[in-house]
């Protein structure tokens, strides 16, 4: 079991890698689409009508995208106050349930993406010409890759090995 954990790992580990390089991606063609906003408002006197909308679709994407690789690496912020005072095999249930917790929050999200895209799929998102219902996908698949990362971290503590937490320093396999 232990080794099919640790090469689920080492793919999942490719899997976030990749994730993290196409949120990164978003946030910069983010950044290039306002910068194109402000040039033509200023200084051509001709708003690009496209570039918020689409801004905000790819803020949707990097953040849940992005919200999900914290999740696997253990970044995300955490009260830890009274786990310090915990004898370790509690500690451990403890991240187990917070990860359990994050699986049903990762659920929520894809149960209520998938019915806030249906009731929207009809529309229209003007000046882009999509499905309304595309605004709602990076709320579906950023649920997705948390319910995916979550499991990763709960099957990596059955059996003994190591889940990165936020300010743990990093420790070879």
């Amino acid at each position: 079991m232990i080794d099919f954990v640790k090469r689920l790992s080492s793919v999942l580990a490719i899997v976030s890698h990749f994730i993290l390089w196409i949120a990164g991606a978003g946030l910069v063609a983010m950044t290039a689409f306002i910068g194109f906003q402000v040039w033509g408002r200023f200084v051509m006197n001709d708003t690009p009508t496209w570039t918020e909308t689409s801004s905000i679709l790819l803020m949707g994407w990097f953040i849940f995208l992005g919200a999900a690789v914290g999740i696997r690496e253990g970044n995300h912020l955490s009260f830890d106050v009274l786990l310090y005072v915990l004898p370790q095999r509690v500690v451990k249930i403890c991240h187990s349930i917070s990860d359990f917790i994050v699986i049903a929050f990762g659920a929520g999200m894809i149960g209520y993406g998938g019915q806030l895209a249906a009731t929207t799929w009809a529309t229209t998102i003007p000046n882009l010409g999509f499905s309304g219902a595309v605004s709602f996908f990076s709320l579906i698949f950023g649920g997705v890759l948390m319910i995916l990362f979550s499991i990763e971290r709960l099957l990596r503590r059955a059996v003994g090995l190591h889940t990165a937490r936020f300010g743990d320093e990093a420790e070879e396999e």
